[in-house]
């Protein structure tokens, strides 16, 4: 019992120690808050001076954010300046940083905005600037010099001479803290462009020289950085003389640190050097600090390798053949280092570090740090990859830089294949014809396992396939088999599957948009077949919004360039079923996000006739959100419609709008609603005469829109007039030669033997075949007509009945009322292809394009007997002839093969 006690006496104690009830610590109490009230009667000048002196931090941290403000109002501004400014330099000299930093700011915004005149300005704000940049705590000083650095350029030159130069004179003496003498060197380099030649011989100079033979290398460094400054300031010939010794001499320091600035300040310094003395004194310089760098492999190696294509691109125009050569294998060689020691590296160092465990440490930390300069050389490399192709040139970059370019793509280290593949297309536009060098190397990018070296590719991918596009051939995939882009394409797409197993969903949107720049790649037939699906199952299954969005964008943006109507259809109605009739809330809810980028893309006559009346359907939704997010579509429906034609929509739109104000329940959907219905009383509808007659920008742009979509729909229908002739001449050159086949056969193919050579029935039989080849079936020459009209006469009992079988199938056997009922059945609509043949659709003899419904491939009424009209058909059965007669009467084609039996039609309707 004594020990439940005790254990229940701690809860309780630790319970109350927790005390759920008290108010957080960052809540002030009520004397605290007595402290911080003000009486609301003081002006703006007096609350700012009662602040200043007695208030809290937080207070005279807003006082000095407001100082600006109260010099900017014209009544204030003296009393301001009179007495809040000598305030607030009173209280800077004990402030702390927060307060130091943000009166820093506000003293240079005083001069950005022209709110003080300059000799007022360095009177008082200068003063106190130049104070506190020798302040100790490192952060306020370098605050404050920073704030005197940006306040140097916008002074005039004297008050900068008289001002601030003997202050940065007397800061560069070597008594000086380390402190003072680095900012001497950053204010010496900011003001040396500001005065003359002479004023910078004698009175910056010796300053700056003393500063380059420092004995601090931090000192030495700064002032090697600006040593570029200065010489754009002294000019060409004091630069040779004055400051090229010292920065030679800087470039050879003992500290690499030093190295470092000496060789950035080189490349820096190279456009203002003339030819001679980069040839004679830059060249050999910068070879040496090269041949350095790689020896040592110390700090100064990544620096060489990211300076390399800047340099290289400064002096090109004064190297010789030897020069250039050896600076472009100078290059290949930083590409590859680090890559062969890894391995004897490890045999090496693995004896070693076992012999005592500090040194095992030491030496793992010295292998780690020198492998990560390694990889940060050979990355530095990679981006200067297309300076170094400029530097080579198109031509030479087979034989010189192809092979290292392959070896970066496969780098083992995922940092040099990001680097690579961020500028590939930037190396793609300098190859320019010769970018299919590079098309393996961008395939097995895309197929990289790592996402970071995808987003590289995929972020510049537009890009690439623009140059090779441009480059290699202007035909799509389809058409050229062979291309580059017949294995980019597939490598891209199969790179999505990689893409999608990460959770990284803003390189997902960012593939799902660039998948739009393949219409410039893609035939029609491949966009549908191959893109498109790969966009509706994203569309679907994506779980981010913004994927989402990026798929519908690109999907509606591809479909504009399918050129069948069919196919566009069935994408439009996939969307209708998959998103507004869909039984997930979040699918009924991107179908409204899909209806927005259809109003951009598409016209308003398309969206009216497409997804107008769908999108409206979802007022009556269940879920609240899904009508909370149509009611934010609501007036950009209203900005599409135009009156007359439109009234039918409109009032479906205020039925909407009416049911919704009427029977919502949900408060943020009715707040929602009475938002919409705000908005959509501003609008007016225009109407028809008068956008006929000012055309704004944005009806021109509809219009545009339209137009593409009607030049769509005519391009199409002229393919398939096309595709009809072409079928129609096909299936003619199909029956000549068959009635060529059968009368080669009727004349020499016969089983019979022919008579000799030479005998009158053997030429007869050879002018017979000759004629039926000339002739098609169908085609009766005038000088035929002869032999044809005697059958009955000597031709024998077997020949009469030949003929009648024939017969059979003509019209006036047909009786009138089964002739009427086929007719009445709309028969002539199917049509019957002939046996052996393939159908092929044909035009009619007025050469009238056939009509079709739309969205399917049916032709209209009445269409399907004229095509058939001016197709002959022969045939041996009864349903055949009907085929080829019932469209239209009996025309002389078909007297050629029935001419004898026409006059008997005649007879049988005087009969009847």
């Amino acid at each position: 019992m004594g020990s439940l006690d005790a254990t229940s006496t701690s809860l309780a104690e630790d319970l109350q120690d927790l005390q759920l009830d008290r108010p957080a610590k960052g809540l002030k109490s009520v004397e605290e808050l007595e402290k911080l009230t003000v009486d609301e009667h003081l002006s703006d000048i007096e609350r700012s001076v009662y602040l200043l002196s007695s208030g809290q931090e937080v207070q005279r941290i807003s006082v000095i954010h407001n100082l600006p403000d109260l010099l900017r109002d014209t009544e204030s501004h003296d009393e301001c300046m009179r007495r809040v400014v000598p305030k607030v330099r009173e209280v800077l000299h004990l402030a702390q940083t927060e307060m130091q930093v943000a009166a820093s700011s506000a003293f240079l915004q005083i001069l950005q905005k022209n709110l003080v005149p300059v000799q007022n300005y360095s009177q008082t704000f200068l003063q106190t600037i130049l104070n506190s940049v020798d302040s100790k705590d490192p952060d306020v000083a370098s605050a404050w010099l920073d704030t005197l650095l940006d306040v140097i350029d916008l002074l005039p030159k004297e008050v900068i001479k008289k001002e601030i130069l003997g202050s940065a004179i007397a800061k560069g003496q070597l008594a000086q803290s380390v402190q003072s003498r680095l900012a001497c060197c950053r204010i010496l380099g900011k003001i040396s462009t500001k005065f003359e030649p002479f004023v910078i011989k004698k009175e910056i100079l010796p300053v700056v020289q003393s500063l380059c033979q420092d004995v601090d290398y931090e000192v030495r460094g700064c002032m090697c950085r600006q040593l570029d400054c200065v010489a754009r300031g002294m000019g060409l010939e004091a630069t040779k003389s004055a400051i090229l010794p010292e920065l030679v001499e800087l470039t050879n320091d003992e500290e690499c640190h030093v190295r470092i600035a000496g060789l950035e300040t080189v490349v820096n310094i190279l456009s203002l050097l003339d030819a001679e003395t980069c040839g004679t004194t830059i060249i050999p310089l910068v070879c040496k600090i090269c041949q350095q760098a790689v020896q040592a492999e110390d700090a100064t190696l990544p620096v060489v390798a990211t300076q390399l294509g800047k340099l290289c691109h400064g002096i090109s125009d004064n190297l010789t053949d030897e020069q250039r050569q050896w600076f472009i294998d100078f290059y290949k060689k930083l590409c590859h280092v680090g890559l062969e020691k890894n391995k004897a590296s490890s045999r090496v160092t693995t004896p070693l570090i076992d012999k005592d465990r500090g040194s095992k440490e030491s030496d793992l930390t010295d292998i780690f740090e020198l492998e990560d300069k390694l990889v940060e050389c050979r990355k530095n490399s990679a981006y200067n990859f297309p300076a170094m192709v400029l530097f080579c040139g198109a031509k030479q970059f087979k034989p010189e830089l192809h092979l290292t370019f392959t070896h970066l793509c496969k780098d083992p280290h995922f940092l040099v294949r990001k680097t690579i593949s961020s500028g590939f297309h930037e190396v793609c536009k300098l190859l320019g014809n010769n970018a299919n060098l590079i098309q393996s190397d961008l395939v097995a990018l895309l197929k990289d396992e790592s996402i970071e070296v995808l987003r590289g590719v995929i972020s510049t991918i537009p890009a690439i396939l623009d140059c090779y596009m441009s480059s290699g051939s202007n035909h799509t995939v389809s058409e050229s088999k062979s291309g580059p882009l017949s294995d980019i394409i597939p490598a891209f797409l199969a790179s999505e599957n990689a893409i999608f197993t990460s959770h990284n969903w803003r390189l997902q949107e960012e593939l799902m948009r660039n998948l739009s720049c393949l219409s410039r790649c893609y035939s029609s037939e491949s966009l549908y077949n191959k893109v498109i699906p790969i966009l509706r199952q994203k569309l679907v299954k994506a779980r981010a919004l913004p994927v989402k969005v990026a798929a519908a964008h690109s999907l509606l943006k591809l479909t504009r360039k399918v050129k069948k109507r069919e196919q566009r259809e069935e994408i439009y109605h996939g969307l209708i079923h998959d998103f507004c009739h869909a039984r997930k809330c979040y699918l009924r809810n991107v179908f409204i996000d899909i209806c927005r980028i259809v109003i951009e893309l598409y016209s308003k006559k398309f969206f009216k006739e497409t997804f107008y009346e769908y999108l409206l359907e979802l007022h009556t939704d269940s879920v609240p959100n899904i009508r909370l997010s149509l009611c934010s579509i609501l007036p950009d429906l209203k900005r599409l419609l135009i009156l007359p034609t439109d009234r039918g929509l409109l009032q479906q739109l205020d039925a909407c709008v009416r049911k919704l104000l009427v029977s919502e329940k949900d408060r943020d959907v009715s707040d929602g609603i009475q938002s919409a219905v705000e908005e959509l009383d501003k609008i007016h509808i225009p109407m028809q005469s008068m956008t006929r007659r000012n055309f704004f920008e944005q009806d021109l742009d509809d219009q545009k829109k339209e137009e593409e979509e009607k030049l769509l729909l005519d391009n199409e229908e002229k393919e398939l007039k096309k595709e009809e002739e072409a079928a129609e001449k096909k299936k003619g050159d199909k029956r000549n030669l068959v009635s060529a086949k059968k009368g080669s056969e009727n004349g020499s193919s016969s089983r019979i033997p022919g008579p000799r050579k030479g005998s009158r029935a053997g030429l007869s039989g050879s002018n017979s075949t000759t004629k039926k080849f000339l002739y098609p079936s169908h085609i009766t020459p005038e000088d035929d007509n002869k032999p044809v009209a005697p059958l009955t006469k000597g031709a024998g009992t077997s020949n009469n009945k030949l003929v009648k079988s024939k017969s059979i199938n003509c019209i006036s056997q047909i009786p009138r009322r089964d002739f009427e009922e086929l007719d009445s059945k709309e028969v002539s609509k199917t049509k019957i292809v002939p046996p052996g043949k393939a159908p092929a659709s044909t035009t009619s003899t007025t050469n009238k394009p056939s009509k079709t419904t739309r969205g399917s491939g049916i032709p209209a009424p009445g269409s399907a007997g004229t095509r058939r009209a001016s197709v002959p058909t022969i045939s041996t059965s009864r349903r055949g002839s009907l085929g080829g007669q019932l469209g239209t009467e009996v025309t002389p084609k078909a007297k050629g093969s029935n001419g004898a039996l026409n006059p008997s039609i005649k007879e049988r309707k005087k009969s009847r």
